[in-house]
């Protein structure tokens, strides 16, 4: 449930277009030279990404390998559902409404603890390979996946820089809300947060 609600908060910031995650504007820019749809290129780029794991000795768990595919075909459905608005307080409605249910969906995604997302295991094993800081690490890489979409064509705006702030704290809440029993919340899943970009070291897709 997790995943797929994942993918749907993705395709409400597409609708909303004002902005998306850093990733998701890489996506979409490969998207736009590709032909094919946005949900289709992040399967892609979640197994390519997983592929990166081998050398780093990176062991993926269901989760994982259920990230790679239900993200992006729940992403790609929502978007077949949803029309895009053209008035600006539906868009913004549908812009809040995704961040808080992406922080919601990594909440549940993460509190099942099947294993990180293939994104979260290249920082993970990037900060183990190099010796750098999570953060360090993952601010690099979303920088780079971030300016690598925008001169592709990815849209880029307020909502990256919403998303950029409300991320981490919403994801630290709903962890806590969705915690299994007999657990804290606050293990290793919480070090490093799903698909966005939250500043603090939570698990990430």
């Amino acid at each position: 449930m997790g995943l797929v609600l994942y993918g749907a908060s993705a395709a409400l910031m597409v609708r909303a277009g004002l902005g998306l995650d850093p990733w998701d504007v890489f996506h979409q820019g490969v998207s736009e030279h590709t032909g094919l749809s946005i949900g289709t290129v992040s399967i892609i780029v979640g197994a390519l990404v997983l592929l990166l794991w081998w050398p780093m000795r990176e062991r993926p768990g269901l989760g994982t390998v259920s990230n790679v595919f239900l993200v992006g075909l729940s992403m790609d459905a929502t978007l077949w559902l949803l029309p895009s608005p053209e008035a600006l307080l539906p868009r913004i409605a549908l812009l809040v409404a995704g961040v808080v249910l992406n922080g919601a969906a990594t909440g549940l995604y993460i509190s099942a603890r099947f294993g990180p997302g293939p994104r979260d295991g290249l920082m993970t094993g990037l900060h183990k390979v190099t010796g750098r800081s999570i953060r360090l690490v993952r601010t690099g890489i979303e920088v780079v996946v971030l300016i690598s979409g925008i001169l592709l064509g990815g849209s880029a705006g307020v909502g990256t820089v919403l998303y950029a702030l409300a991320i981490g704290p919403l994801a630290q809440f709903f962890l806590r809300v969705f915690a299994l029993p007999g657990s804290t919340g606050t293990g290793t899943a919480t070090r490093v947060v799903a698909r966005g970009g939250g500043r603090r070291a939570i698990p990430r897709r």
